[in-house]
């Protein structure tokens, strides 16, 4: 079974928001059907630049990465029934975390409480992230 909270208009959204950043919330399976490497262009495209979700689809979860944006993952998936749209979340220090630690809290500023994520990042996606892109990273060298 899969689950999902749909933003029915999220172009408009994301473009509402496209100078601030943000993140995006998803449910099982984030990104099934999505591996083509636009399913990840665009909403980076858009500002987005963390996903965090009950769990990734292997090939979208690596398109994400290569694109510079970074997937979480909840470390009790039942915290993903908290939050709701329009909600706003915080991740202090993003770049220094993902580079150090592999699970770090983010607070729902919206209903004040923290939950736990973790990432099972390599370092190489973790340059990519840092960089912006894994296309940054190859220019680069």
């Amino acid at each position: 079974m899969f689950t999902t909270k749909l933003m029915k208009s999220f172009t408009a959204r994301a473009m509402k928001y496209q100078t601030k950043d943000f993140f995006i919330v998803g449910g099982e399976n984030y990104g099934q059907g999505s591996s083509r490497e636009h399913a990840a262009i665009a909403p980076r495209y858009l500002g987005l630049k963390v996903v965090i979700a009950k769990s990734f689809a292997r090939i979208h979860w690596q398109n994400l990465a290569n694109f510079g944006i970074v997937p979480l993952t909840f470390e009790v998936k039942s915290d993903w029934e908290k939050i709701e749209q329009e909600d706003k979340l915080e991740l202090t220090d993003l770049r220094g975390k993902i580079k150090n630690e592999s699970e770090f809290k983010v607070k729902n500023l919206t209903k004040d409480f923290e939950f736990t994520v973790t990432h099972n990042l390599s370092e190489r996606q973790i340059e990519s992230i840092l960089e912006g892109s894994l296309i940054n990273v190859v220019k680069k060298k």
